[in-house]
């Protein structure tokens, strides 16, 4: 059964927040909310807690899997930015966006894809996950909250909270509760491995984009990040 804990969500309690990170630097799973959606997640450095996050969402070594930085200087010790690509982040972080980069060796290669050097990374815009990062002092994988249906297939919908928690009690090692449902909506996904900009995936912030960003639009490609 996992370890229970009920957080502000503006203004989450500090000794909480170093309780969870100091599990979390130990090997825990989390399951927590993001500015997006529930997410499953863990120390970027912690081997065996990303394998379990694997083993959760059902991924194979060669899926690559999101993580969370703090601000914009912290993606550029596990990423290379481009101007361009600096230029676009620092407009719109913090906020619903993944932005897939090429990756430093500060990135584990378990988190990565065998194919490709790249990271997926966010900012929230969040204050518990703003507050987990600072606590815990290292990224945290981020990777949206499935649950299995009756056939035993992965699904994401917006849940609510007790079903949520009731399904993956028994798989991580820390839920965080907040007074707010959970989200549906994902973020919007931009590739920067290239010289154009790409769009892998429409999702939150979109909007806000499309009227003065650039890209070739991939989504219809997407990959789940």
């Amino acid at each position: 059964m996992a370890k229970f804990y009920s957080l502000h969500p503006k203004n989450p309690q500090q000794r909480d927040l170093e309780a969870i990170a100091k599990q979390l630097r130990s090997g825990a799973v989390m399951l927590y909310p993001t500015d997006t959606v529930y997410a499953i997640g863990c120390d970027l450095t912690a081997k065996q807690a990303v394998q379990k996050v694997r083993k959760i969402k059902q991924l194979a070594n060669d899926k690559p899997l999101t993580f969370l930085c703090s601000s914009l200087s912290n993606i550029s010790e596990y990423a290379l930015v481009s101007d361009e690509a600096y230029r676009i982040m620092k407009r719109v972080i913090p906020g619903p966006y993944t932005f897939l980069l090429p990756a430093t060796k500060q990135v584990p290669k378990l988190v990565l894809s065998p194919k490709r050097r790249t990271s997926g990374i966010r900012v929230p815009d969040q204050a518990i996950s703003q507050g987990l990062l600072e606590a815990l002092g290292n990224p945290i994988i981020s990777t949206s909250a499935h649950i299995p249906d009756e056939d035993g297939e992965l699904f994401t919908l917006g849940l609510e909270k007790a079903r949520l928690f009731d399904a993956l009690d028994s798989l991580v090692d820390i839920i965080i509760d907040t007074e707010d449902e959970p989200g549906f909506k994902v973020s919007t996904i931009l590739d920067f491995t290239s010289n154009q900009p790409a769009l892998i995936r429409r999702g939150l912030g979109w909007e806000e984009l499309e009227s003065w960003i650039d890209v070739i639009d991939l989504s219809e490609d997407e990959e789940d990040y």
